[in-house]
């Protein structure tokens, strides 16, 4: 008979459990990546359009916008003698995951199509990496090949490394190079994408100009073999991306700038379009934690209606409003809507979903300028006053809340 404990000196000891673990599956992330989310639409969508496609893209043109945009409701079919992968439906409504603009999406599938260089420009919380993570999926299947910008973002990160092990032992060679993902995009004749470019230093910006103009990277250490020109296969592309409120921190050459299409990501022009996407990406946020979602539209309204004056420094009826300097992004809408969806949950009863906004409200205008408190009980004095004495119930609620912004 055997015990899964023993005992000595009147000690026990517990055996321990197994610690053998897998990687997780899409299913156990905070964060899947859009080819895996939505793996079931790209391969749908794949044997749907069997136009022609640029080289190395796994979707036409075409399909690459149909799945950034959505179908609009419509069932989409495929034709017939398509031959779909295993667990593909033969009819499928294709999920819009972009708000903006459709010509815009087009203009920057053309860019790539033409292997150029696409610049995503915008405020931040815009959704440009989203965009970029998304054109990333459907052109060549992959969005893990990015390399963040920062201050401490090398050369080498943009080109190639080395295992200094190998190295050592057997001096330069191509077994020893570790490549960039630009490197690896370049090979595979896929899509790279460079996050924040212009955080990172001139110096490392300038990598990329004759990366984009002479599509190939000199490995000087491999002189004489090979190996010592890694040229970019057909298909490779890059996308970057840059906010606008890092413009002067280090400002892209016009070198670098010539060898980029520029796209402006600007924010939703449509309220109910934000509304919805505030709704569903909180509830989506609240779900994950595995509580139910409980703010009612009245209060999401607010909230988008009192991001979309802060931001645009007007209200819906034509009153002017101080603009914050920070930004009032919807990806901050966002992230207010599911912290008040996570209140909601994890202290039912406590206290009205309401009267939480103010305080959330001050937390968002008080990151950059501490003086843009002052802005927002402006804000208080002016909007939300006129529409608590209109008989706005919600507005007069949040009027009665003034005093959580004087502390």
């Amino acid at each position: 008979m055997t015990s899964d404990t023993t005992t000595t000196d009147s000690t026990t000891t517990v055996e321990a459990p197994d610690q053998t673990t897998t990687a997780p599956g899409p299913e156990h992330r905070q964060v899947t990546l859009p080819e895996d989310r939505y793996a079931t639409e790209l391969a749908f969508l794949a044997a749907h359009d069997a136009g022609p496609r640029p080289p190395g893209w796994l979707l036409t043109p075409r399909a690459v916008v149909t799945f950034v945009m959505g179908s609009a409701g419509e069932a989409l079919g495929l034709p017939k003698g398509a031959r779909p992968g295993a667990g593909v439906p033969r009819r499928l409504v294709i999920e819009q995951k972009f708000v903006g603009e459709r010509a815009l999406v087009e203009r920057c599938v053309v860019t790539l199509a033409g292997e150029r260089g696409l610049l995503l420009v915008g405020e931040p919380g815009t959704a440009k990496s989203m965009l970029s993570e998304l054109l990333s999926a459907a052109v060549c299947g992959t969005s893990a090949l990015t390399v963040q910008g920062t201050a401490g973002t090398t050369e080498d990160q943009l080109k190639y490394g080395w295992n200094y092990a190998l190295l050592l032992a057997q001096g330069p060679t191509e077994q020893a190079l570790v490549p960039s993902p630009v490197l690896t995009a370049m090979t595979r004749g896929a899509v790279a994408r460079v996050e924040e470019v212009t955080r990172c230093l001139p110096e490392v910006q300038d990598a990329l100009v004759s990366l984009l103009s002479e599509r190939r990277i000199a490995v000087p250490e491999l002189a004489g073999g090979e190996g010592a020109q890694v040229h970019a296969a057909p298909g490779f592309t890059l996308i970057a991306t840059a906010n606008l409120r890092d413009k002067g921190v280090s400002e892209m050459s016009a070198a670098l700038k010539r060898r980029f299409n520029f796209e402006t990501v600007g924010p939703i022009g449509d309220m109910d379009a934000e509304t919805a996407l505030v709704r569903r990406q909180s509830r989506a946020a609240v779900e994950r934690a595995g509580a139910a979602h409980q703010v009612d539209d009245a209060v999401l309204e607010a909230l988008v209606t009192a991001f979309r004056d802060l931001r645009e420094g007007r209200s819906a009826e034509g009153w002017e409003v101080e603009r914050p300097s920070t930004v009032m992004s919807t990806a901050e809408a966002v992230s207010v809507a599911g912290s008040l969806g996570l209140a909601a949950a994890y202290f039912p009863g406590d206290r009205d979903v309401l009267s939480l906004l103010p305080g959330h409200l001050l937390g968002v205008v008080r990151k950059d300028d501490p003086a843009d408190a002052a802005r927002l009980l402006g804000y208080w004095d002016g909007p939300v006053r006129r529409r608590a004495e209109q008989g706005s119930a919600t507005w007069r609620a949040l009027w009665e809340l003034r005093t959580v912004l004087e502390n």
